[in-house]
């Protein structure tokens, strides 16, 4: 059992030669010179001209952030080809790249992210989601595509995403403000108050403050419904909860960052920053049936979360001779708190089976067998960096350092079905059915290193390694009580509790792992505009356990990364891309079990190939740019129910499990359209004395599988395509600016991710109306919004 539903809901306008890389858009701290088209990155763990690096990236600025609207990741993944996020809600959202996914559920027990997420130098991303940062007063924010195992290590392992806040200033004492009032089609009103105030403390010291409140307006309805359980009679309704744009969500945060200058060489920049995240409702519209049609659902209990967190950060540069010396740390603190209805799953295991008759109270009554859950998760997170790097204009340049980080996620579930008797109760628990209550710890530490070498003035060749070991572990309890399960829960434990609020521990896992994974790059400079480069890269995830007794530690899945890459400026044209073969080796696939447990096995070999490329014009107050991704992902063996050596799926194990063939080798791999691009025009122009502009941006995404399995995938049913469109005009004029805006201008109901509430083996009824069937959901693109900004420096 599973908390799915919260987590798990979780014509194009490019031409066929716009096909991504870098969209060049100058950020707040690029670097002036003849051509005001530089924007500065990190993405090597140094500061350099965007177009002079060898790698796929995509570096979106402050004002490219704003002009966007764009506030939260899902915001940045739109005008990102090859980059795509599956959510359930704020809080919960996946981030892939290249087509690196085999639709995994994000469950708290199982395989760690794909993707790196990083605020400034540290990692942030945490198993269930990446934090929802409210995108005001960043610098900019760099997309990594391919491995960045080298570098950035586990869970970079198809890519990185870096957000980088800007820095305190010690020029001079100035702030902003900014406003923003909007309405949702069919939906509620928001809006969004957000500033910032750089204060110069002394020549050479600053304080950066910046602070942010966001509402997001609802647009899902909850309406009326009853329901009658098959084996008992009983009835229950959700009066009580009937609502009108129920899925509402405040955000509010701020950031406090300190800069001080030492002395020439040496600089200290302490950061704390927090947010706070309420939301309510469900984020996903149940699917069209005799009751509820588009933007509408029928919950019958609660539902809402709220995700809080905390960072603090400290880096400190400095030089040792003419090297430069770079110490980071951090602590990430996050805890969330959800609610979520399950009674489907009760309403349509109690039609298949009499489920209902299990549930009686002390004078052996039968109750209501509605379900519900309550979760509580707290992680933490330390982390550690030290390196040093060699002079940039040597000839011969090294990176390197060491790493560690530790992050401790404390996980409760509860599962309740109210008023049930002592004996069907998780002892220590007020009514539950089912309690999860575990302690999960992922550690790991490396050395890693990049040397270059410049053999002529045009070419550069530069090998990386990075030397790597994890050890992660899973303690606790999770199951049911005695009572209601003589094999499971209560009734398989070998211990006492070790873990606050479980009644005894009938998991205590561990596994561990030391390799290393390298690195291959050749850059020429045709000249100083054009740039040619050949790579071959390593990316790893770590392994993990499985909680399911008879299941083995499950291994560390890799990519190998081949990659052919040009980054091109003629005069007013930038036009980058790559091409690229990426072998995913040892794929973790997870999938529910036995008793709806999450199983996974190092079962997949996958292929993708794929072309990402990028097209920009800039000149006389007119921008136009044309990004797009094309991934060809499949899989390459035939995917096993049970994994062998041979791939053969007519095996069994000979322990009285059946084998079955659940995706033959050629199936696509799940959540990432083959094509996936974006086109965005801006024209900026004097209007009577101010500086006008107006822009329009379109997004397209292609069809994509949901589920790896045939039979799943059947079920479920593909994601169609989809095209969102977005228009501005504004104006600004000294310190004033104001802007009227509308996204997804439209009206598209674009799927993003899919659900379903059922009972594995009476899973075939999309309409969800019959008793043999399932509750199915789609979380979609948000409406239209129309809003107005208007914002002031001072």
């Amino acid at each position: 059992m599973e908390s799915n539903k919260m987590r798990a809901i979780t014509a194009s306008l490019l031409a066929g030669t716009a096909l991504t890389v870098a969209a060049p858009v100058v950020a707040q701290d690029s670097v002036e010179d003849d051509n005001d088209n530089v924007i500065i990155v990190t993405a090597q763990k140094r500061s350099q001209n965007l177009q002079d690096v060898p790698i796929a990236i995509t570096a979106l600025g402050t004002e490219a952030l704003d002009e966007l609207q764009i506030n939260e990741v899902r915001d940045i993944a739109k005008f990102l080809p090859s980059v795509t996020v599956q959510t359930s809600g704020p809080g919960f959202t996946q981030v892939y790249f290249r087509a690196v996914a085999s639709g995994e559920n994000a469950n708290h027990s199982a395989s760690l992210p794909t993707v790196g997420i990083y605020l400034d130098e540290m990692p942030i991303t945490t198993i269930q989601g990446a934090l929802d940062i409210h995108a005001y007063d960043l610098a900019r924010v760099e997309a990594l595509a391919g491995p960045q195992g080298t570098l950035y290590g586990a869970s970079s392992m198809a890519g990185t995403i870096k957000m980088v806040t800007n820095a305190p200033d010690y020029k001079a004492s100035y702030g902003a403000a900014d406003f923003e009032l909007n309405s949702v089609n069919r939906g509620d009103f928001g809006g969004v108050a957000e500033g910032f105030y750089n204060a110069l403390i002394s020549d050479t010291a600053a304080l950066r403050l910046v602070a942010w409140y966001r509402r997001d307006g609802g647009f899902i309805d909850n309406i009326p419904g009853s329901r009658t359980y098959a084996s008992s009679g009983i009835t229950q309704n959700n009066a009580a909860l009937v609502e009108d744009d129920y899925n509402d969500v405040d955000t509010y945060g701020a950031r406090l960052a300190l800069g001080i200058e030492l002395n020439d060489s040496w600089t200290l920049r302490p950061t704390i920053m927090g947010q706070i995240q309420n939301a309510d409702g469900s984020f996903a519209q149940e699917r069209s049936s005799a009751v509820t049609r588009s933007l509408q659902t029928v919950q019958y209990n609660p539902e809402s979360s709220k995700d809080k967190w905390l960072q603090a950060a400290l880096t400190i540069e400095g030089k040792i001779g003419n090297w430069d010396l770079v110490a980071t740390g951090g602590q990430l603190w996050r805890r969330t708190e959800t609610e979520s209805d399950y009674s489907d799953y009760a309403y349509f295991y109690d039609a298949l089976a009499g489920y209902g008759n299990y549930f009686y109270d002390n004078n052996d009554d039968l109750v209501n067998p509605n379900q519900y859950i309550q979760a509580n998760d707290k992680y933490r997170r330390s982390f550690g960096e030290i390196r040093i790097s060699s002079p940039q204009e040597a000839s011969l340049r090294f990176i390197g350092g060491v790493f560690a980080q530790r992050q401790t996620h404390d996980i409760t579930q509860n599962y309740i079905i109210d008023g049930i008797a002592d004996s069907l109760t998780v002892p220590g628990t007020e009514s539950n059915i089912w309690l999860t209550a575990q302690t999960r710890i992922d550690r790991d530490y490396a050395a890693f290193g990049e040397l270059s070498y410049d053999v002529t003035d045009k070419l550069t060749l530069t090998g990386g390694a990075r030397l790597y070991n994890y050890k992660n572990s899973l303690v606790g309890f999770f199951g049911f009580s005695a009572g209601y399960s003589s094999g499971t829960g209560v009734a398989a434990c070998f211990g006492p509790a070790v873990v606050a609020g479980s009644p005894c521990t009938n998991i205590d896992k561990v596994t561990s792992d030391t390799d290393a994974i390298y690195k291959l790059n050749a850059t020429y400079k045709i000249n100083p505009d054009v740039l040619v480069y050949a790579t071959w890269s390593q990316g790893f995830r770590p392994g993990g356990v499985n909680r399911r007794g008879t299941l083995p530690p499950y291994l560390p899945d890799t990519l190998d990364n081949y990659e052919l890459g040009w980054k091109t400026r003629f005069g007013d044209v930038t036009f980058n891309g790559a091409v690229f073969q990426e072998d995913w080796n040892n794929i973790q696939l997870s999938f529910l079990g036995a008793n709806g447990l999450t199983e996974i096995r190092n079962a997949g070999v996958a292929r993708i190939r794929g072309i990402e490329s990028d097209f920009t014009y800039r000149a006389d107050g007119l921008t136009l740019s044309l990004s797009g991704s094309y991934n060809d992902a499949t899989i390459r063996r035939d995917f096993c129910r049970i994994a062998n050596p041979a791939f053969d799926c007519t095996l069994n194990p000979g322990d009285g499990r059946i084998n079955a063939l659940l995706a033959p080798a050629g199936t696509q791999l799940p959540v990432t359209a083959k094509f996936k691009g974006n086109a965005v025009a801006r024209y900026e122009f004097a209007l009577g004395g101010w500086d006008g502009h107006v822009q329009g941006a379109a997004s397209y995404i292609g069809r994509r599988r949901s589920d790896l399995r045939t039979a799943e995938n059947a079920i479920k049913g593909d994601f169609d395509p989809y095209t969102t469109v977005d228009l501005s005009i504004g104006v600004k004029k000294d310190n004033l600016r104001f802007e009227l805006f509308a996204t997804n201008l439209f009206d598209e109901r674009g799927v993003i991710n899919s659900g379903v509430q059922c009972v594995e083996t009476v899973c075939g009824d999309p309409t969800g109306i019959s008793n043999t069937g399932g509750a199915f959901y789609d979380v979609v693109t948000r409406p239209r919004i129309i809003g107005l900004k208007a914002g002031f420096d001072f």
